[in-house]
Parts: structure tokens; C-alpha cells; sequence
């Protein structure tokens, strides 16, 4: 992997040295990998896996300076929804890397909607592959002295985060075992689903702490997929349920204050399950349950929720 187009953008509060902390605390900056998965479909050639990189940077809200923030950081995968281009969940992604985290974000193949005509949701069973080759590329990346990520990458932390689609894929590569990658320590899946052409077993050896977020009015992926998975899954789990919320403007509409809770929310349980910070785990509960917008639960079970999940093992 290369990198390339390093640029810094100011955050909304001071900059901290502890390695993970709340939404704000750093600036963050921003670059590029250019990613190929070589595991691609039998007899096709590489996928070209363009990845964003968003990432702790110096300086302040007073003004950002060159260069990475002090220290090493947890990374996070973010898989995208599909017909949804990585740039729509900018805003969720930069609030991430501004508490403490490195975030990639690649674009899978036949998912962006700038080429139309290239769309195919069936590619997706490809996809796994293609997220755990851009976690080797991260990391590679992390290991070049002199790159823009050149040892900002703790490699014994690392977490997904995907929606719909992209929570789907997310959902196997931590907890199927189709296409598990024991290097990921923890998932949040926002708005996804178990997917049966994946194969494989969930949840049925090595499994990893779980945030599960669904909005409760969400037409595309109903809440039924989110509780399918989230009553099978083994603690410790949490289960983030958006009062009224749809489908992606909790995540790709920025500012709100459904995407700034998730953002928070998001923040906390990485900061918990990846960094081992204990406060987090309070301060998720807490910053989870609002009235009358959202509530959280680390129960067995899901809210109650009508109807089946298409797609998904029966």
C-alpha cells in the first residue's frame, strides 16, 4: 500500500495525549492508501481497495499543525453502505478519529455510486476478503518509517464499524466463521444484518464484544435483523436502539443529534473494549440513554420487534 494526499483539519477541542478519549479531543488529519485485495474471485484480477484514512493529529481548535498526534492509536475499519460513498459518513468518521482513533474507510467494488453502472449488491461476498486486506494494508502501512501512519497504529487493537451493507460484512469478519480475522477485538454494526450467503456459523466459537445500533422506524434494515443477531451474540454486548430513527441519517447526516450520539456512543464502547478504559463502559450507558432519542441496553435480549429478517440464516 502507498500513501499519499496528507491533509489537517482542526478539531473542536484541545488537543490531550491520552491515547483514547472523547470526541473532539484532537485534530485530525486526513490521507490515502491505495489498497489491493489480491484474494479476489477465482480467476479475476486484484481488487483496487481506494481507502480514506482519517487519523489523530497535533494542534488544537485554535489551529492544526503538521504531523500525527503522540502515541499509538486503536484502528477501526469502517465498511459503507451500499450506493452510499464513504464521503456521505465523513462527518461520524472525522468525529471518531478526533477521540483517539485511526479510521479506514475503503471503497469496496461495485458499491460507490459514482459509477452506476458498475453497482452489484451480490459483490458483497467478496467483500470480507476485501476488509481483512485492507487491515493487513493499514498495518503494513503503519510499519514504513516515514509514512503519514508510520507508528500510529497499536495493532493489538483493532475494531470494525460497518452500516447496512457495510455492517453486514463487518458482522462476518468478527463473528462468522466464513471469514473471522482474530485480529479484530471488537464490532459496532449499525443498521446490518447476519447475511446467509456468506455461509459459515455465527457466533458459534471466537466471538468479540458487540455495539449494535438500529434505528426503530428503519424500512431498510428492519430492527428484526438487528435483534436476530444481537439475542444470538455472546457478551458482552450492548444494543443501541434510535427512537424514530431511519436508516442512514443517524450516520451519514452530520451534526445531528442522532449522529452525534452514535459518534459518542461509538467512542465509548471502542474506548472500553479496545483500550480497556472501565469509565467508558458507565459513560456508554450514560451517554446512550436520552430521553425520548435514544436508549441502551446490555441485556439478553434486543426491544421486541415484529416480522423476520430477508437475507438473513433463517
Amino acid at each position: 500500500a502507498t500513501t499519499s494526499g496528507s491533509t489537517t483539519t482542526p478539531s473542536t477541542t484541545s488537543t490531550s495525549e491520552v491515547p483514547v478519549t472523547v470526541v473532539g479531543t484532537y485534530a485530525v488529519g486526513t490521507t490515502s492508501l491505495n489498497v489491493a485485495d489480491p484474494t479476489g474471485p477465482a480467476g479475476s484480477p486484484s481488487r483496487a481497495l481506494p481507502t480514506a484514512v482519517w487519523y489523530p493529529a497535533k494542534g488544537s481548535r485554535n489551529g492544526p499543525v503538521p504531523g500525527t498526534a503522540h502515541g499509538r492509536f486503536p484502528l477501526l475499519v469502517f465498511s459503507q453502505g451500499y450506493d452510499l460513498p464513504v464521503s456521505a459518513y465523513e462527518g461520524l468518521l472525522a468525529d471518531l478519529a478526533s477521540a483517539g482513533f485511526v479510521v479506514a474507510a475503503p471503497t469496496y467494488p461495485h458499491t460507490d455510486p459514482s459509477d452506476a453502472a458498475a453497482l452489484d449488491e451480490t459483490d458483497i461476498v467478496n467483500h470480507p476478503a476485501d476488509l481483512r486486506s485492507v487491515i493487513s494494508a493499514v498495518l503494513d502501512g503503519a510499519r514504513v518509517s516515514g509514512s503519514v501512519l508510520s507508528g500510529l497504529v497499536n495493532a493489538d487493537e483493532i475494531g470494525l464499524i460497518g452500516h447496512s451493507d457495510g455492517g453486514d460484512v463487518s458482522l462476518a469478519v468478527a463473528d462468522n466463521s466464513c471469514c473471522q480475522d482474530v485480529r479484530v477485538k471488537a464490532a459496532a454494526i449499525l443498521s446490518g444484518a447476519e447475511f446467509a450467503s456468506f455461509g459459515g456459523s455465527y457466533f458459534a466459537g471466537h466471538s468479540v464484544p458487540l455495539l449494535v445500533v438500529q434505528g426503530s422506524a428503519d424500512p431498510i434494515n428492519v430492527p428484526a435483523c438487528s435483534a436476530q443477531f444481537y439475542d444470538a451474540a455472546n457478551p458482552p454486548k450492548y444494543y443501541l436502539d434510535l427512537l424514530g430513527a431511519s436508516h442512514a441519517p443517524p450516520y451519514t447526516e452530520s451534526g445531528t443529534t442522532d449522529q452525534r450520539l452514535v459518534a459518542q456512543v461509538t467512542t465509548d464502547f471502542f474506548d472500553a473494549e479496545l483500550a480497556a478504559q472501565n469509565a467508558a463502559t458507565r459513560a456508554m450507558t450514560i451517554d446512550g440513554d436520552v430521553a425520548g432519542v435514544a436508549q441502551i441496553t446490555d441485556g439478553a435480549s434486543a426491544p421486541p420487534s415484529s416480522g423476520t429478517c430477508p437475507g438473513a440464516p433463517a
